[in-house]
């Protein structure tokens, strides 16, 4: 008979191998890239997409007629504007003819907001960069030439009426828009090398982490890197990311430093970045150690934070990497303090979940739609800003009636509003009863 101090000491023994198993999470470039009908690799995105973006480009310097760029307001999407004028200023367009505008916080390129100070500039050309896409109108009355660049999630025709447009989000490991729009310009003049491979280097680091390794299908840029030191790089997009997240959201300050920097250490120099900085830190340093809740289903966690500052998609990321379940796969970070009666919610997939393949792999926006799928009226009513974004770090912005009824359908509903709900119906049990929270904080969390 075996002992029993021997069977408690293998029990111990099997569960430290268990905990001490790591998560392999696959490096990025290795994604299974997609082929056409000949079996050749489409990558960044598809030829035909990029020459005629190219087209776009040549056509607009030979025109020499006013010229708007909407590039995004994080590292990715404001090298991909730098790289942008740089090639048309290169190719021999006055800059006076280039004009550059951000939609103000918390609205996007398609609202009308965005179309009156379009019709005011009066551009012939209008480049949109980074911002995402959905189907809808032409993003100008007037008659122009509309060209977008980027990589999130876009249903098929997910663009505005009449839009060209260069996409990578189908084309795995996908390539960022700074990528992408390097990718198309690069060739278009022959001193363009030194003034936007950094940028691109910037912008890519940005979204896609700076430990991403710099192989096949990537392009080779060992010069780069050697002429301007990853450091320097990765700190600049720190920097440059800080602005758009303040209260204030100076977005104009990132952009005016990226554009005329030589070089990442340039960035460096710029004080207004760094006092952007310290205050996003420390308000996220305020805001990080919020304790989260977990959906009935124990699949989701979120935090909710009330912070004017755009932190909600810091904190997700941070939180997606620390914490510990089989069963957790999404970390959600609510808001509800940048902008009145709305609530910004950012997603991330946690790091335990990542490394799931095929039916597995963890898709945050059909996730998202999933969860409302049976409720059309709220999903009617969460409007064209909810789930945006990848399918690896989605988010959104909704009304805050909406996302309470989000709460409840997940199993979120905090004892205070379940009583409410209670009251309105007479004190009566609703017909059909949340499961009971049984998942707490160090359920979450792996040992040391």
């Amino acid at each position: 008979m075996a002992s029993p101090l021997k069977h408690k000491a293998d029990k111990n023994a099997a569960s430290t191998l268990v905990k001490k198993q790591k998560v392999v999470i696959p490096e990025y470039h290795t994604t299974a890239q997609r082929r056409d009908d000949a079996g050749e690799i489409i990558w960044p995105a598809r030829e035909a997409q990029i020459e005629r973006a190219r087209d776009i480009i040549r056509e607009c310097v030979k025109a020499q007629t006013p010229v708007v760029i909407l590039p995004d307001k994080d590292a990715d999407g404001l090298s991909s504007g730098a790289i942008l004028h740089h090639t048309l200023t290169s190719l021999g367009l006055s800059s006076d003819l280039i004009s550059v505008y951000f939609p103000s916080k918390g609205t996007n390129v398609h609202d009308d907001a965005t179309k009156e100070a379009l019709t005011k500039i009066a551009p012939s050309y209008v480049f949109v960069l980074d911002q995402g896409s959905r189907n809808g109108p032409a993003l100008l009355d007037r008659p122009h030439t509309c060209l977008i660049v980027d990589h999130h999630f876009a249903e098929d025709g997910g663009f505005p009426e009449g839009a060209g447009y260069v996409t990578s989000h189908d084309c795995p490991p996908v390539a960022t828009t700074s990528l992408l729009i390097y990718h198309i310009c690069l060739p278009l003049h022959p001193d363009l090398g030194d003034k936007i491979s950094w940028l691109a280097a910037m912008g890519t680091h940005g979204d896609l982490g700076t430990t991403l390794k710099w192989k096949p299908p990537f392009p080779d840029m060992t010069a780069t890197f050697k002429r301007f030191p990853k450091k320097a790089i990765n700190d600049a997009v720190s920097l440059v990311n800080a602005p758009r997240r303040s209260v204030a959201y100076n977005v104009r300050d990132a952009w005016d430093a990226v554009l005329s920097a030589s070089d990442p250490k340039s960035i460096k120099a710029t004080e207004k970045l760094h006092e952007a900085s310290f205050e996003v830190r420390r308000e996220t340093e305020r805001c990080t150690h919020t304790a989260p809740k977990f959906s009935a289903d124990a699949s989701i966690c979120v935090l909710t934070i009330s912070s004017a500052a755009q932190i909600h998609p810091v904190i997700a990321t941070r939180w997606a990497g620390h914490l510990k379940s089989n069963k957790l796969e999404i970390v959600m970070c609510a808001n509800e303090g940048y902008l009145p009666d709305k609530v910004n919610f950012s997603c991330r997939i946690a790091r335990v979940a990542r490394s799931r393949e095929g039916d597995e792999k963890v898709d945050i926006i059909k996730r998202l739609e999933g969860i409302v799928a049976e409720h059309p009226e709220l999903r009617e009513r969460l409007g064209q800003s909810f789930a945006r974004g990848h399918k690896e770090a989605s988010g959104g912005i909704v009304g805050r009636r909406e996302w309470e009824e989000l709460k409840g359908i997940m199993g979120l509903d905090d004892s205070k509003t379940k009583k409410k709900k209670l009251e309105k119906r007479g004190g009566t049990s609703p017909t059909k009863k949340m499961p009971a929270q049984k998942n707490t904080l160090a359920n979450y969390f792996a040992k040391s």
